[in-house]
């Protein structure tokens, strides 16, 4: 992984949202900017400290990245069952899509952040959420899903802004690559799909046990290339 030494700023923030506060967490590199920024929407496991240290790294290589809590000061059971209900309806109108919008609405709004120039990336339930995000949502330049499904029907994907995706061969998530990858090229929008033999779900999480050091590594520069070359 590209680690380079520039300072950082990192801190708990928050964002408004029908009259209440959502969590979340803000790293950015030191200085006045204006740098690209990011949305970075969690899997399963919430915004946890594997999250926390993407958005730390996105940072030190010159964005301003801010990691969203869906599940923070909700109910997490009945929030999960919500969130993947959303997933399986395949809908791009619901209330998570209105969440990343408000986070978006804040980054945007950061003196310290270009306008012009933010993306996304998520993993799993997060990625399939930036896919969908990515057909509502024009000011996206650019997005990274890991591991991910398509929101329904898939030709809502011919909207997408473009998309540099990473999926294990093996996973039930393959097939949904294999999908996005064909109806981008179809629709002529920018991508790069890759699918990695022998990674399982959730390869990037180097604090889980299904780390692939070098699935993730190949993924990393990929995003960073990517992204250099569309907001960076």
């Amino acid at each position: 992984m590209s680690e380079l030494t520039a300072p950082v700023v990192a801190e708990a923030a928050g964002f408004p949202l029908r009259g209440a506060t959502r969590p979340a967490y803000f790293a950015r590199p030191a200085g006045v900017g204006p740098f690209p920024g990011l949305i970075v929407i969690h899997e399963i496991y919430g915004l946890n400290e594997n999250i926390r240290e993407i958005a730390q790294r996105f940072a030190r290589e010159g964005y301003a990245a801010l990691a969203i809590d869906l599940f923070g000061g909700r109910n997490r059971t009945f929030c999960t069952f919500r969130i993947f209900s959303q997933l399986m309806l395949g809908s791009l109108r619901n209330a998570t899509l209105d969440e990343l919008r408000a986070a978006l609405n804040w980054l945007s709004a950061r003196d310290e952040v270009d306008a012009e120039r933010v993306g996304a990336i998520g993993f799993c339930m997060g990625g399939s959420f930036a896919i969908a995000w990515a057909c509502v949502d024009p000011r996206l330049k650019v997005i990274a899903p890991f591991y991910a499904m398509n929101p329904r029907p898939l030709e809502v994907v011919r909207r997408s802004c473009p998309v540099v995706g990473s999926y294990p061969a093996p996973d039930f998530t393959a097939s949904a690559g294999r999908k996005l990858d064909r109806t981008l090229a179809d629709a002529q929008i920018e991508h790069d799909i890759k699918l990695y033999p022998g990674a399982k779900h959730s390869f990037f999480n180097d604090q889980g046990q299904v780390y692939d050091p070098a699935a993730s590594q190949d993924a990393w520069s990929r995003v960073l290339a990517f992204f250099g070359e569309r907001i960076g």
